[in-house]
């Protein structure tokens, strides 16, 4: 794929979620039988930024990630970083704003990309991301952004569906993913074609050990997965070298 059709497919991701933003919350929840709150703990419990550190959730989306980082890790700063604008602003109202607006403090939210983030040679403590290397691509640009902007000895840690090329819980999985998930987002949302890309993605996603293998030729050391759901979902953890 070249550099032209990257900008565009990124465009077309952006305004896709854009569309779905006031639903996304709803869907995450409901289409997953409410497992994502669980994966997200138990991804952002694999963070282990220290004391005060500073963490980048990317693909930040609706803010879920940062909000449990800051329940998990109370005194970090949270950088929430996406390339659409409308997720951050629907995040924005219901979880920073209000009873939560004690929560501005330590979360800062920020529209970037995530091949060039706007960010200082190793000044995070961890980094996330949920549900989000799949729109990235080339993904190897993400990689060495944030492998260029960890400290040594932190972690980015990935949580992501695995390759739906495997058939789990005797085809049960690929049929909801192929057929039941794009009619329900249609249902709900209005919108299948986010829905059916959704699964389409996942289709032609690497499986969970190629994807441990790109993280360590972009450059990462000590890498490892843990799988959730029989596979369904993946937590990817990834270390910067220490120097």
């Amino acid at each position: 794929m070249t550099q032209v059709s990257h900008q565009e497919h990124g465009r077309k991701v952006r305004d896709m979620f854009g569309r779905i933003a006031g639903w996304y919350d709803f869907l995450n929840h409901f289409l997953s039988a409410g497992q994502d709150i669980y994966w997200r703990y138990r991804l952002v419990k694999l963070v282990r930024p220290g004391k005060g550190g500073r963490v980048l959730d990317l693909a930040a989306g609706t803010l879920d990630v940062s909000v449990e980082t800051l329940r998990q890790y109370p005194d970090v700063k949270v950088l929430a970083m996406d390339f659409t604008h409308q997720m951050l602003a629907c995040g924005k109202a219901k979880k920073l704003d209000g009873k939560h607006a004690v929560r501005r403090e330590s979360i800062a939210t920020v529209q970037a990309d995530g091949r060039l983030l706007p960010l200082p040679d190793e000044c995070l403590d961890g980094a996330t991301i949920s549900f989000g290397i799949r729109n990235i691509l080339p993904r190897e640009d993400c990689y060495r952004e944030v492998l260029r902007t960890l400290k040594p000895g932190a972690r980015f840690c990935i949580l992501e569906f695995g390759s739906g090329s495997k058939r789990i819980w005797k085809g049960f999985y690929n049929f909801y993913l192929n057929k039941v998930l794009p009619l329900l987002g249609k249902v709900v949302s209005g919108d299948s074609g986010a829905y059916s890309y959704l699964a389409d993605t996942i289709r032609a996603f690497p499986n969970e050990r190629a994807l441990a293998e790109e993280l360590r030729e972009a450059g990462f050391g000590r890498v490892m997965f843990i799988p959730l759901l029989s596979g369904i979902v993946y937590i990817h953890v990834a270390e910067k070298t220490e120097e």
